[in-house]
């Protein structure tokens, strides 16, 4: 592929619903661009973007896939996006080094949950957008309903730019809404002008009055011309969307056919008139050496920096990092500092990624999308730059995962492998963490959602040859007594020459402070008990609350008092009085009212207000106290309640069911409260029968 300067560069990502035709309209511009000589399809598994064994399989996309295409004497980086919420990080880190969006909308299906997402995303970072309504060829699809819905929700931004003309059922070609004219497609993939049929001529109106009035908006000028009747210039409309698109004011709405590739000139045409080059754009980091702010601003000129927004590891085409350059221009065995790992990286090639394939380049000019192949210690959200002007960039926030399992080799011996495997996967997806719970003996892997967790699942077995069984998590009770009791224990053994002898006589008592897991204190007098042995008693209270006697949980909240016991001069060890005291410690727990404790989340579900009430009837299900509702704006709540952990199990595949896709919950540790007798009663049988 050739260089391209700052200016001949725009970064696109493509934003929308699953399946509204996302990786299609990247096939289709491929096509018309002529980079390729057929157009793949998702369903056939044949797409550039959607590569992966898993994405052919579930025919969704699973990772964002960077997509340069030639256009005309620009380079247009398409950043194609997964449209389901499991992949979120994806998404976040597309949209990170994004110059602009373009949000693609099912013309059948209208606005959906991935849509508004998608608009948050970009209202979030301010991102300048564009609206393409797909599958004009089927015939229930409304562009006329999706603008009026878009209007309905972002009001006078939304700014149509065509509209569809359809002759016996057949999608043929469309009306320029800046022009006034009408356009038909030919047998050549040009376009013939003719009149604008009498029947699109009220929806024309509307659409035009629309247009108008959003140009408008831009300027207090265009405002007074506007109340005034006058009528603005082509010139007048095109300069001032060229302001209103750039600063996010104004929202073109374009519409097309993916699978008969018709819209996407006239799509890319206004990509490259309407969305800025990197060079428009600010790019700030911090110069590390002086603490002043570096403004990078995707100057060819500043010195080099670039900005690590994704990973590629991958066993059959190794890894790559994926670069924004945010300043200057990197070449071909460049030595650049990463100021994060205190280390300096030989770039080596150069590359631009296209799908799952790498194509060597001699340098990338600032605001080029590329990529660096076996970087030693860089990671994603990391930055390069010169050791002499040392940058770094704030971190793109990646969600964070509430949904876990338990996971086990399904082979012995593969444990290692796994470890590595993920650890891999893990360098790939910041979504996904690996914790390892000692405490209740399981290595959890937590995901943004089960069907996340699923396809890491299957890439172990797809890809490194591993296998793992995801489970129910073993949730984290916990164990404690609620009187006070003495008891006692006398250990003696006798096997021949020196026997074992220890006695202890302690008082056990709650403490009432669950984040401490015992008090240990000794109030022997008289030498009952020699000092000696006080470390032993102890160690065997450490044993002993580490899987308490009713459950096999961990015990807290106990407070110990060894108050007086007896010893033998010679039979006596540090053996015998830590096995008295931990047989003392089981047979006072029992006695002293024991209870299990369960955890409680701070549980906030943030959902669209009509799905409140579905909401709130199933966290009671849940045994949740719901503490009350926030309006968060734009026609959104947030529901906050107290919730078992024990209850959260599944909730993000609930969640996604009762919103269709548009809820998301987050959540923390409360505090622990007593499990009620049914939930204990079930734990104690499980501990029982293992």
């Amino acid at each position: 592929m050739k260089v391209f300067t700052t200016d001949k560069i725009r970064n696109v990502v493509l934003l929308g619903h699953a399946g509204s035709g996302k990786t299609s309209l990247v096939e289709a511009i491929n096509f018309l661009s002529g980079a390729t000589n057929r157009m793949g399809t998702v369903d056939n598994g044949n797409t550039i973007s959607d590569y992966d064994k898993e994405e052919i399989k579930r025919k969704i996309s699973i990772k964002t896939s960077v997509v340069p295409v030639e256009w005309e004497g620009y380079k247009v980086n398409l950043l194609d996006t997964p449209g389901f919420p499991d992949f979120i990080g994806e998404v976040e880190e597309a949209v990170a080094v994004a110059d602009a969006a373009i949000i693609v909308v099912d013309g059948k299906s209208g606005i959906e949950p991935g849509t508004r997402r998608a608009w948050e995303m970009c209202e979030k970072k301010n991102l300048p957008r564009m609206i393409f309504v797909t599958n004009m060829d089927i015939d229930k699809a409304s562009f006329k309903n999706v603008v009026q819905e878009l209007q309905d929700l972002y009001g006078k931004r939304i700014a149509p730019f065509h509209l569809p003309i359809r002759e016996n059922e057949q999608f043929v070609g469309y009306v320029n809404v800046i022009q006034q004219k009408a356009k038909r497609w030919n047998d050549k993939g040009t376009v013939d002008k003719f009149d604008v049929p009498d029947y699109s001529q009220e929806n024309l109106s509307i659409c035009r009055d629309a247009l108008v009035e959003a140009v408008a908006e831009t300027s207090e000028e265009f405002m007074e011309r506007f109340f005034n009747g006058e009528e603005f210039s082509e010139d007048e409309i095109r300069q001032a969307l060229r302001v209103g698109v750039h600063a996010g004011e104004m929202v073109p709405v374009l519409m097309g056919s993916n699978t008969l590739a018709r819209g996407m000139f006239t799509l890319m045409a206004d990509i490259v008139k309407y969305f800025p080059s990197p060079d428009m754009c600010k790019c700030a980091g911090i110069n590390t050496g002086n603490n002043e702010v570096f403004e990078a601003d995707y100057d060819f000129s500043k010195p080099k920096s670039a900005y690590i927004f994704k990973t590629i590891s991958d066993p059959y085409i190794g890894k790559y990092s994926l670069i924004k350059v945010n300043s200057g221009v990197l070449k071909s065995d460049d030595v650049l500092y990463n100021y994060h790992r205190d280390a300096e990286e030989r770039t080596g090639k150069l590359y631009v990624i296209k799908g799952n394939k790498a194509e060597e380049v001699n340098e990338l000019h600032a605001g080029d999308i590329g990529a660096l192949a076996k970087l030693a210690v860089s990671q994603t959200t990391d930055t390069l730059s010169t050791k002499k002007n040392p940058v770094t960039y704030i971190r793109t926030p990646i969600s964070k995962p509430y949904v876990d399992r338990r996971y086990v080799a399904v082979n012995k011996g593969d444990e290692d492998k796994i470890s590595q495997a993920l650890s891999k996967i893990l360098m790939e997806d910041l979504t996904l963490k690996v914790v390892n719970d000692g405490d209740n003996g399981q290595t959890l892997l937590y995901g943004i959602s089960e069907q996340h967790l699923e396809v890491v699942q299957n890439t172990l077995r797809e890809k490194y040859k591993v296998e793992i069984e995801l489970m129910r998590p073993r949730i984290a009770f916990k164990e404690t007594i609620r009187k006070k009791v003495d008891t006692e224990y006398k250990y003696k053994k006798q096997s021949g020459g020196h026997g074992q002898y220890g006695h202890v006589k302690i008082i056990m008592e709650p403490t009432g402070d669950m984040e401490t897991q015992y008090i240990f204190e000794q109030t022997v007098v008289g030498g009952a008990v020699p000092k000696n042995y006080f470390p032993a008693v102890e160690k065997g209270i450490i044993e002993a609350v580490k899987a308490g006697p009713l459950a096999k949980y961990p015990v807290t909240g106990v407070k110990i008092n060894l108050y007086d016991g007896s010893y033998h001069a010679v039979d006596s060890s540090e053996l015998a009085f830590k096995v008295a005291t931990e047989q003392a410690f089981k047979k006072g727990f029992m006695e002293a009212s024991p209870v299990l404790l369960e955890p409680i989340a701070s549980l906030k579900v943030v959902v669209p207000d009509q799905y409140t009430g579905d909401i709130m009837g199933d966290l009671n299900k849940r045994r949740a106290r719901v503490l009350g509702m926030n309006p968060l704006g734009g026609g959104y709540q947030e529901v906050v309640a107290d919730i078992p952990y024990l209850e959260l199990y599944q909730y993000d595949t609930r969640l996604f069911s009762m919103t269709r896709g548009s809820g998301t919950f987050s959540y923390e540790f409360a505090r622990y409260e007593q499990a009620p007798e049914e939930v204990a009663a079930k734990e104690i049988e499980a501990a029982n029968q293992q």
